[in-house]
């Protein structure tokens, strides 16, 4: 009896182990992580510079800029393959952490949009800096919010390319967007939609009169209240529209969309893009059944699978042929 015993749970702690080794694996990326820091008239910025375990050329470098939120450099480890298939392709990655998080001084809530485009530029200063870098090379990789930064980036540096991945048009619209796909989605009622969507419109309404915190609350209550700092950080950055921006692009432009996005309208952007970047430089590609993350909507919708997946096959949590369309796309941008 202790002899089989002894035997199931050897058995046990070998599966364990076994299970702990390839979910090592799983998470060892071929790509060589440094941590940065970049000093700005701002404060300081801090983040993580990531280079191809062997190269001999000259690098092409992808800044990343993020979407909304206390974003850190890897995007709580959710950037590593992509940036892994970016190493693969030859191109070096720069992400920062946003001001705030894990030690870039400052509070991302502070910045308006404009700041950030200056905050990119700095980080384009710094590349350049760096001896592996081919400066001709440095282009750009932004999610959601950074659809607002990369185009006016792309007016003021000779941006190589840019990828964009679900980005919004219209700050006002898009919440609108955003407001009614989720409550659908939660299944709230048609009125209780409506009503939510009003209350919206007066909020905005006191945004265009430069209305106080204290009459926000006053209209809102503290129990639905954003804070005083998230108040002011849209207050700041409201009015922001892509549109006229668009015109700014000088290079190839690819523009990845998932056709089930309730936070974006992907078919609003891509009308728009398509009227104003010119064919030449622009690439769409629209996912199928995928969410504003790139994700299928089938993990969007089950917490469970989204974990399995980050745990077992952290390389599989974005739908297929997401990562292949950017390195096709970077491996010749100008090629349509």
């Amino acid at each position: 009896m202790k002899k089989k015993i002894t035997i199931s749970i050897l058995i046990i702690v070998m599966l364990f182990g076994g299970a702990g080794l390839y979910i090592l694996k799983q998470h060892s990326f071929d790509m060589v992580e440094q941590a940065v820091q970049i000093q700005t008239p701002q404060g300081k910025l801090t983040g993580t510079f990531v280079l191809p375990k062997n190269y001999t050329d000259k690098l092409g470098l992808v800044l990343f800029i993020h979407g909304d939120g206390p974003v850190d450099a890897s995007l709580d480890e959710g950037y590593k393959p992509l940036w892994e298939r970016l190493a693969s392709a030859g191109y070096a990655s720069l992400s920062l952490n946003k001001r705030g998080i894990n030690g870039s001084e400052g509070n991302w809530l502070d910045q308006s949009i404009d700041d950030r485009v200056e905050e990119a530029r700095q980080a384009i200063a710094w590349a350049k800096t760096q001896p592996m870098i081919d400066a001709t090379k440095i282009g750009t990789w932004g999610a959601s919010q950074a659809g607002w930064v990369i185009p006016k980036l792309a007016g003021k540096e000779p941006l190589a390319f840019s990828i964009l991945v679900a980005p919004a048009i219209n700050w006002s619209s898009q919440g609108e967007y955003n407001t009614r796909m989720q409550m659908q989605h939660d299944g709230y009622a048609e009125a209780d939609i409506e009503q939510t969507v009003a209350k919206n419109m007066e909020v905005r309404k006191l945004l265009r009169e430069n209305a106080s915190y204290v009459e926000y609350l006053q209209l809102v209550g503290k129990k639905d209240a954003m804070s005083k700092e998230r108040w002011a950080f849209v207050s700041k950055n409201f009015l922001s529209d892509a549109t006229d921006d668009l015109r700014l692009f000088r290079s190839p432009v690819l523009l990845l969309l998932g056709d089930k996005d309730i936070n974006v309208d992907s078919k609003e952007t891509e009308q728009v893009y398509r009227g104003i970047v010119p064919p030449e430089l622009l690439t769409v590609t629209v996912f199928h059944d995928t969410e504003h993350r790139m994700i299928s909507t089938k993990t969007a919708d089950s917490d469970f699978r989204a974990l399995m997946i980050s745990i077992f096959a952290p390389r599989q949590i974005t739908v297929p042929g997401y990562l292949d369309e950017m390195e096709t796309f970077l491996k010749n941008p100008q090629s349509k």
